[in-house]
């Protein structure tokens, strides 16, 4: 009977300080744009080039930072050698690529607006489309939107959009040749 009712104690205890613990239950609300993207399964290309570029911390830290994320399939899709290429060069155009995915500040779903323009993280900004089939930034289409993080928001885009053309590697199609 004693231990019984020890365990049955021990038991709501544990279970007490499982759900009164601020670690536990904020522990999804608190992942960083970079965590987020790690424990997702198909951003595996974007995190292995952010490590590459050397904006980890960058990305870790207070923002608020909007993320155009693009899917391992958006970074497959670039010509062959694309990415080795780039991360032959981090810090150059590869760091500028993921720049031009970055805005400063958090901008939701809700935010956007037919012809909206927002300057990233590189200087050049970005055009946003709105139509009845859904929203696109650049010639990127928003597959999903408000993955909201600690320190900003995460877009799901199906495509790696390119800064301008002074800006934009040689090797890549500009972002208005795409589609």
């Amino acid at each position: 009977m004693k231990r019984t009712l020890f365990f049955g104690f021990a038991t709501l205890a544990l279970l007490f300080a499982l759900l009164t613990s601020p670690t536990a239950v904020f522990a999804q609300e608190s992942a960083d744009i970079v965590d987020t993207a790690v424990a997702a399964d198909d951003f595996s290309i974007l995190v292995a080039a952010v490590q590459a570029a050397g904006l980890v911390d960058t990305l870790k830290s207070e923002g608020p930072f909007t993320v155009f994320a693009p899917t391992d399939a958006a970074f497959n899709a670039l010509p062959d050698g694309t990415i080795e290429a780039l991360l032959a060069d981090p810090t150059g155009d590869l760091a500028n690529i993921l720049l031009f995915h970055v805005v400063p500040g958090k901008v939701m779903a809700a935010d956007l607006s037919d012809g909206l323009q927002a300057n990233t993280a590189l200087g050049a900004p970005v055009t946003f489309k709105i139509s009845d089939s859904g929203a696109m930034v650049q010639n990127a289409n928003i597959i999903a939107t408000d993955i909201e993080t600690s320190n900003g928001v995460i877009h799901v885009i199906d495509a790696v959009i390119l800064p301008p053309s002074d800006e934009a590697p040689e090797m890549l199609p500009r972002s208005e040749e795409r589609r």
